[in-house]
């Protein structure tokens, strides 16, 4: 069963193009890149899978020289099957397993333009960079991550509420029922997360402990390729600083708070590899003050998000040996408590602002805090909308719980702001009385549930 995912519309107008650059798919493991691949294959007469992690007799092929048009003959005598421009998918898997396959990808442009060759692999970000010149120009990524919630709901043959919460908006509430079950599947998802293996089981036996099998398994396999990140890198310690990201979710990353004496140098290389292989998400701070964000970033300042809410679950409950009571919150707290009280709803705001936007980019996320000393103002996200700064704060508190959000408008001179919560849509004016340049300021916040964040056009 093949569930739908948002990169298909992005390969189908790929593979639609006459000339087009090879595809490099990148992403962290089991995130459903192959099985993307293999969907789009079913498009054209012919598909050809080759994997150089299973395969590795295919490596030979690429090690003589790095011509496509000796390459491709011979991948097809030895697969069987004809590799014909406009008539056949090539797809090389695990690429990352050789270094001369790779380089040969920018020669398909040059040389077979008209050919559709899609690579993808794991680790990539770590091969890539002993091949600073792989392709620029020829090579076109695109990145993936762990399903949506709008992906997660078209899995469980949700499409008329997901049709129905597309037609709300801030002016026109969902009614209650719809609310609620959009709000009792966001629970779910939370714990489901969006692994597509997981998902699927979820779909298959609506059996929370059979998913948190499954996504043991993925973060058992996630440190078995510890060991490949770099040499000299300690696996264990990886496993660790994994750990530790979990418990510091969407606070600002603590280095002294990876266990096991290692170094604070160390550490950060440990996260910075845990990064590049899109196990970990930044947040970075910016101050702000235009666009675009990155200009004013500051690394200093940095959460963590893990790659998926359900398997941050399962690291935490390997860290802490316990988290039913995390659980329970998830299923039976209130709104406003499970919004306001632990990472969870703003570890999937964020994933899922991250998720929605094209692929054909590496987009980061930013955020906002007060860095002058005793400060606790913060503002859990900075978007670019429009050509402007759009903050999001992740709240089910009233207007008055929102100082940081008032501040940091009144500051940088913003006028509109969403607040995500598990409240319904909906929208009011705020009255800004300590406003000084602009006397009784009218800020304007559109009240965005968290089940709705694809709604932002970004």
């Amino acid at each position: 069963m093949y569930y739908k995912r948002i990169i298909d519309r992005y390969l189908s107008e790929w593979a639609a193009r006459p000339i087009h650059k090879p595809v490099l798919l990148r992403g962290a493991r089991q995130v459903g890149k192959s099985t993307a691949v293999r969907h789009l294959g079913e498009q054209f007469k012919y598909f050809v899978e080759i994997n150089l992690e299973k395969q590795p007799d295919y490596k030979a092929l690429f090690k003589p020289n790095l011509d496509v048009k000796r390459i491709v003959p011979e991948i097809a005598a030895m697969y069987g099957t004809p590799i014909i421009a406009g008539q056949t998918l090539l797809f090389i898997d695990e690429i990352q397993e050789c270094a001369e396959a790779i380089m040969a990808l920018r020669y398909f442009k040059e040389d077979m333009p008209e050919l559709h060759v899609v690579a993808a692999g794991s680790l990539l970000e770590f091969m890539l960079e002993d091949i600073p010149t792989y392709g620029v120009g020829r090579i076109h990524s695109m990145y993936m991550y762990p399903m949506t919630f709008d992906e997660f709901l078209e899995a469980n043959d949700e499409m008329l509420l997901l049709e129905a919460r597309n037609q709300a908006s801030t002016t026109s509430p969902l009614p209650m029922p719809l609310h609620d079950k959009l709000t009792s599947l966001i629970r779910t998802f939370m714990l489901v997360g969006g692994m597509p293996e997981s998902v699927a089981k979820w779909v298959e036996t609506h059996d929370y402990l059979q998913c948190q099998e499954v996504q043991d398994d993925i973060i058992t396999g996630y440190e078995a390729d510890f060991p490949k990140y770099k040499k000299k890198v300690d696996p264990q310690m990886l496993r660790l600083t994994m750990r530790s990201a979990a418990r510091q979710a969407t606070k600002k990353f603590v280095y002294s708070q990876v266990p096991g004496g290692y170094k604070i140098a160390e550490i950060k290389k440990a996260l910075e590899l845990l990064i590049k292989a899109y196990i970990i998400i930044p947040v970075t701070h910016t101050n702000s003050n235009g666009l675009p964000l990155g200009d004013e970033r500051d690394d200093s300042y940095r959460k963590m998000l893990l790659l998926d809410t359900g398997l941050m679950l399962r690291l935490l409950n390997m860290a802490m040996g316990d988290i039913t009571g995390i659980t329970t919150q998830i299923l039976t707290a209130t709104a406003a408590d499970l919004v306001n009280k632990g990472p969870m709803a703003e570890m999937i705001a964020g994933l899922e602002i991250l998720h929605y936007r094209s692929p054909h980019l590496a987009y980061e996320l930013f955020y906002w805090t007060r860095q002058a000393k005793n400060a606790t103002a913060e503002v859990d996200y900075i978007l670019p909308y429009n050509m402007q700064i759009l903050p999001l704060e992740v709240k089910a508190g009233v207007q008055g719980g929102m100082k940081s959000l008032w501040d940091f408008m009144r500051e940088k001179g913003l006028y509109q702001a969403i607040r995500c919560s598990l409240e319904n849509f909906g929208e009011f004016d705020y009255i800004d009385e300590k406003d000084e340049k602009n006397k009784n300021a009218i800020r304007h916040v559109s009240i965005l549930p968290l089940y709705a964040i694809s709604t932002i056009k970004l």
